[in-house]
């Protein structure tokens, strides 16, 4: 008799898009609604984004869902019951693989012992925690709404909970943060052993409240900022944590597949007001306002702010740029192979950047140093100049 196998399914990441959060930060430039809203929006958002991912299950019949993602915002501040509902809600409609990644960001201040235990029942089964820093005055000058303290005992009641795999978010350049005291902070939060870290440098957006008193606060220089994330690179591997991206750093195994997804070009479908997605081929963003997130999608109206298919030479732009991201770099024989251009005109320049010791090459992958990493906006320009100007190995690929 012949055998039949299923044809294997795509692997597919989920993101979810929580505006809701209890104050703005000072630094945020993210889409999100902190304070005071209007009585029944949660209601009416959860009510919208369960209907978007009934409506989206459809698309996706080849698809298994490996990652869930919930961003904000502040996910956690939805609550316990929100954030389950929705979970569920993508559970009806898509096939999520029983082993499934499932992130759910919060701010200490927004957990509950009863909170962590509900979601850990129900399958969330990572953590990413908004810590910051481990100075109070700092986190008061950020706008961040917790303590130091209140920090500590989240990640505690996150381990009863069950939860074994916790990832910290901290941020350097702080105002009047000095090197000493950022490896300080790291040498406190590595004290709570969290699987994976995030370490970001701050940047001072415009149209932030941070930007419009940046010339008040006295920032870390320029060298300054580099000194932080190099000393963040040496001391995080000093404590078994591998950078595997720019501004990311595991245990062995515990990297974020979610995140991944971007890095390394997967697929991902994302749901809530200013959501990206980029799916068939096809990239596209929910327009960032909640309202006209809301009735677009119970009243069958566009709810997108842009959408486009995106040519083969751009792909391969984003390969250099998103690779080159990460520890693993990129490899011209697949950059020739997906996108039928040459690889010798890439390698030129990063034989270049290596002999300032910003590339190296390793088992015939090509990847930027810790101090590369620092210059990656420059080192992708050059990079992406020579790509322009090579010839396509096939037409009609370009």
């Amino acid at each position: 008799m012949p055998v039949f196998t299923q044809p294997k399914k795509i692997p597919l990441g989920i993101y979810v898009h929580v505006p809701f959060c209890r104050s703005k930060c000072q630094y945020c430039d993210f889409y999100s609604l902190g304070g005071s809203r209007e009585k029944g929006l949660m209601e009416d958002y959860l009510e919208a984004v369960c209907l978007h991912i009934k409506e989206a299950g459809a698309l996706a019949p080849g698809y298994q869902v490996d990652t869930v993602y919930f961003g904000g915002g502040t996910p956690s501040f939805l609550g316990a019951d929100g954030l389950v509902q929705i979970l569920n809600a993508i559970r009806r409609r898509f096939a999520v693989s029983a082993d499934a990644e499932i992130t759910f960001e919060a701010n200490p201040d927004s957990v509950t012992e009863k909170l962590l235990k509900r979601l850990r029942a129900e399958g969330f089964n990572r953590i990413s925690l908004g810590i910051q820093n481990d100075d109070d005055g700092l986190l008061k000058k950020l706008g961040r709404p917790h303590s130091y303290r209140q920090a500590v005992q989240a990640v505690d009641l996150a381990r009863k909970a069950g939860f074994h795999n916790l990832s910290l978010d901290l941020m350097y350049g702080l105002p009047g943060q000095s090197l000493t005291a950022w490896e300080t902070t790291l040498e406190h939060v590595l004290e709570l052993a969290p699987e994976h870290m995030s370490c970001y440098g701050l940047k001072v957006e415009e149209g932030t409240p941070l930007w419009q008193y940046k010339d008040a606060v006295s920032l870390p220089d320029d060298d300054t900022q580099a000194d932080m994330y190099l000393s963040a690179v040496r001391i995080l591997k000093e404590h078994g944590y591998a950078q595997y991206e720019i501004s990311n750093f595991a245990r062995r195994g515990l990297r974020s597949k979610h995140n991944l997804k971007y890095w390394t070009g997967g697929e991902y479908l994302g749901f809530g007001p200013a959501a990206s997605s980029d799916f068939g081929g096809k990239r596209f963003t929910v327009a960032p306002d909640i309202h006209g997130y809301m009735d677009g999608v119970k009243r069958g109206g566009s709810i997108l702010s842009e959408c486009q298919q995106i040519p083969a030479r751009e792909r391969a732009g984003e390969y250099l740029m998103l690779r080159l991201r990460t520890w693993e770099g990129i490899d011209g024989e697949t950059y020739t192979r997906q996108y039928l251009l040459p690889f010798e005109p890439i390698e030129q320049v990063l034989q270049q950047f290596q002999a300032q010791e910003l590339a190296i090459q390793d088992n015939g992958r090509w990847r930027l140093t810790p101090r590369g990493f620092l210059m990656s906006n420059a080192i992708l320009v050059e990079l992406l100049e020579a790509q322009e100007q090579s010839t396509p190995l096939a037409k009609g690929r370009s």
